[in-house]
C-alpha cells in the first residue's frame, strides 16, 4: 500500500521514524509529511534516508515559478496517490484542526482533500488528553470512520505519568494494515493454528548454549498472518525479542525438550500445525552443573540427537494440516521432497539460509513450497507477504482433502 506519514510536533516524534521503517519493511511505500513543528524535533533527512523519498515539509514552494505551479495542487496529488494516512504523533492541535476542518499546513489541508481510511496515533500531555475539547475531537474523528491508536500511560516528557504517550509503534503498524486490508478473507475462522517460531537453546553449562540464527521473524509473520484471517493462533517460541502479533497466544520455551512438550501439550483442537522454528538437532549429553573454566587445555562434549518433533507430529497427524520447514545451504528442492515424505507433511516451505538479503535475520524470504502435486516457486518478498501466500497454498490443500471424491 502507498501510506502518507503525516509526523507532528511533539517529543515523540522521533518513533514515526521507527514506524516508518516497520511499514517498509512490511511492503509499503511511505512519504512522510512533516508539519513545522515536528522538525524542530526530527529533521527531514531522518524520513528521505528511512523512505528513499523526499519528505513533504511546507505548503508553499520555494519562490521559483514551476515549483510554485507544482505546489499549489501538490496536495492534491498526494492525497490521490496515497491509499491511506497515518499521524503519528497527532497532537492535540492536529486532532483540532482535522475535526474542525482548518487547512493552515499542507498536513491539514491534504487531509480534506484525502478519501482512504485514516489512522491517528495521539500523543499529549495527560492533561491535554483528558480536556473536554480534546475528547469532543476524538468523537468527531471517530464518527467520522477514522482509527484511533490510543495513547498508553507512562512517565511523560513533561514529567506527569499518566494517559498520553505515543502508543509503540509497531502497535500503530498493526492497525495501518488492518485499516488497509478490510479486505482481507477471513478464510481461517473455525480454525486454530500452532505456529513454532524461533530457535532453540541447548545449553553447554550453565552459562552457554548451542543454538542457531533464526530469529522468529517468518514464524511471528506466519501467527500474525493467520490471526488476520481469523483463526485462534497459539505461537510457540523460542527465545527471541519480538513483539507478539495482536490476538495471539504465546508460549515461550527455550530448549527443544520444551518446545516438544509445549507443542503436545496445546495440540487438542489444533486443525493446522506449521512447524516454523530452527529446532536445534543435537543437546549435550550431560550438562555439568558448574561453568567450564577456560584454563582448560581443550575442551569437547559428547552430543545426542534433540528430539524430533516434525517427525512425531506426522505420525499423530490424524486429520490436521501439517506444514514443515525446511532451511537448507544446497539441495534445497531434493531436500524439500525427501522431508516431504519422511515427516508425512502435507506441505514444505524451502529457503536457501547463509544469503545476506533472505532467510535467517532478514525481514524478506524467498521460498519453495513442496507438496505432493508439486512446487510452487514464491519470488523474494517481506515475510508477512510470504506468509499470506503459504496460507493461501494451504487452504487449498485444505480444500482439496474435503472436496467429493478426493479419496
Amino acid at each position: 500500500m502507498r501510506i502518507a506519514l503525516g509526523v507532528s510536533g511533539g517529543i515523540a516524534a522521533y518513533k514515526a521514524a521507527e514506524l516508518a521503517r516497520l511499514l517498509i519493511q512490511r511492503g509499503h511505500e511511505v512519504q512522510a509529511i512533516l508539519t513545522d513543528a515536528a522538525q524542530q524535533f526530527i529533521t527531514p533527512l531522518t524520513f528521505a534516508t528511512l523512505t528513499g523519498r523526499k519528505p513533504i515539509t511546507s505548503l508553499f514552494s520555494d519562490g521559483s515559478a514551476e515549483s510554485t505551479l507544482a505546489s499549489s495542487v501538490e496536495h492534491i496529488g498526494v492525497a490521490q496517490e496515497n491509499d491511506l494516512l497515518v499521524v503519528a504523533p497527532a497532537t492535540a492541535n492536529v486532532l483540532a484542526q482535522f475535526a474542525h476542518g482548518f487547512a493552515g499546513d499542507f498536513l491539514s489541508t491534504m487531509y480534506l482533500a484525502f478519501t482512504g481510511p485514516v489512522v491517528l496515533a495521539p500523543a499529549m500531555n495527560a492533561n491535554m488528553w483528558g480536556h473536554p475539547a480534546t475528547r469532543s475531537n476524538l468523537e468527531v474523528l471517530r464518527g467520522r470512520g477514522h482509527v484511533i491508536v490510543s495513547p498508553g500511560d507512562g512517565f511523560l516528557a513533561c514529567g506527569v505519568i499518566g494517559p498520553g504517550r505515543l502508543a509503540e509503534p509497531v502497535e500503530i503498524a498493526d492497525a495501518v494494515d488492518r485499516a488497509c486490508k478490510p479486505q482481507v478473507v477471513h478464510d481461517l475462522v473455525g480454525e486454530t493454528v500452532l505456529i513454532t517460531a524461533g530457535p532453540t537453546q541447548e545449553p553447554i553449562d550453565p552459562v552457554r548454549f548451542l543454538s542457531n540464527r533464526s530469529s522468529g521473524k517468518m514464524g511471528f509473520a506466519l501467527a500474525e498472518a493467520a490471526a488476520a484471517r481469523g483463526a485462534h493462533v497459539i505461537l510457540i517460541s523460542g527465545p527471541v525479542d519480538l513483539h507478539t502479533p495482536s490476538g495471539v497466544e504465546r508460549v515461550d520455551v527455550k530448549t527443544a525438550e520444551e518446545m516438544r512438550n509445549a507443542v503436545f501439550a496445546h495440540l487438542d483442537g489444533v486443525s493446522i500445525v506449521i512447524k516454523c522454528a530452527a529446532v536445534a538437532d543435537f543437546r549435550v549429553a550431560s550438562v555439568p552443573q558448574h561453568k567450564i573454566k577456560k584454563t582448560m587445555a581443550r575442551f569437547s562434549v559428547e552430543l545426542d540427537p534433540t528430539p524430533d518433533i516434525l517427525a512425531e507430529l506426522g505420525r499423530k497427524k490424524g486429520d490436521r494440516l501439517l506444514i514443515g520447514f525446511a532451511a537448507e545451504t544446497e539441495n534445497l528442492v531434493q531436500e524439500a521432497k525427501r522431508k516431504l515424505e519422511a515427516k508425512n507433511c502435507d506441505m514444505i516451505v524451502g529457503n536457501l539460509v547463509g544469503q545476506s538479503d533472505t532467510g535467517f535475520e532478514s525481514d524478506d524470504n524467498q521460498v519453495i513450497l513442496v507438496t505432493r502435486s508439486g512446487t510452487t516457486e514464491l519470488p523474494r518478498a517481506p515475510k508477512r507477504v510470504i506468509a499470506d501466500q503459504i496460507f493461501n497454498e494451504s487452504m487449498k490443500l485444505r480444500l482439496l482433502a474435503t472436496a467429493p471424491y478426493a479419496h
